[in-house]
């Protein structure tokens, strides 16, 4: 089914892919990974949460923090502004506010120095609409406030722990940079709960309602406040 996804979504006759929770385990036993949605290459796409109001790409996933902190470059930086930019653009956002965290306490170090910093500024001379690095203690709040319309994180946990705690429920996940709209949810299997009736719906539910408005170029759907 993901290759049949992908074949309809690249061929044009879907406009967006929306992926329900799957299980890791299940696909590598399967044989069967998620390159066609994703490329093979990490660097070409960004994990995005949306949550509301709070909407957060990471520039890096699954990588150490110690790592991070020795790769990040201004080249990254800017990168991800544009891909960030060109993506908003792409979905209706004519005019996209894009605030950048910082990665160490009060957004000072030299991580913000040299490559955070530089980065934000190319962006800056190119014409973005963009600023950073903010104090990461903040610049979610930014984010919630409608003061950005994308806060770009630097590792996972950053942004991860952002939006897990201003609205779980509700939220879902996009992958921007993969080869069309894909959409799926923020949470797994729970084959735990199979067949009690309690799984929670209001994900899946976001996924659908943001892939429709986004493939429509209408931006961000606006879905029920998760603090409700």
């Amino acid at each position: 089914w993901l290759k049949q996804a992908a074949d309809l979504s690249s061929n044009g006759r879907a406009d967006a892919t929306v992926m329900a929770p799957v299980s890791s385990e299940s696909l590598a036993l399967a044989k069967q990974d998620l390159s066609d949605v994703f490329g093979r290459d990490p660097a070409d796409r960004y994990l995005t949460l949306l949550s509301g109001p709070l909407r957060i790409v990471h520039i890096f996933d699954h990588v150490l923090l110690h790592d991070v902190c020795r790769q990040i470059s201004a080249t990254m930086v800017t990168q991800a502004i544009k891909k960030t930019h060109s993506s908003l653009v792409d979905w209706g956002i004519d005019a996209p506010r894009i605030g950048v965290a910082g990665l160490n306490p009060h957004a000072h170090g030299p991580q913000e120095e040299d490559a955070i910093g530089p980065g934000v500024v190319k962006a800056q001379d190119d014409g973005l609409d963009v600023h950073g690095p903010i104090p990461p203690d903040t610049v979610f709040r930014h984010g919630i406030d409608g003061r950005y319309d994308v806060i770009i994180a630097m590792f996972h946990d950053q942004g991860h722990i952002a939006i897990k705690t201003w609205g779980f429920v509700g939220n879902c996940a996009l992958f921007m940079g993969a080869p069309y709209l894909f959409l799926s949810v923020g949470h797994g299997t729970a084959f735990d709960i199979v067949g009690q009736g309690i799984a929670e719906h209001r994900m899946m539910r976001s996924a659908m309602l943001q892939a429709a408005s986004l493939a429509a170029g209408r931006g961000f759907a606006v879905p029920d406040n998760p603090q409700t």
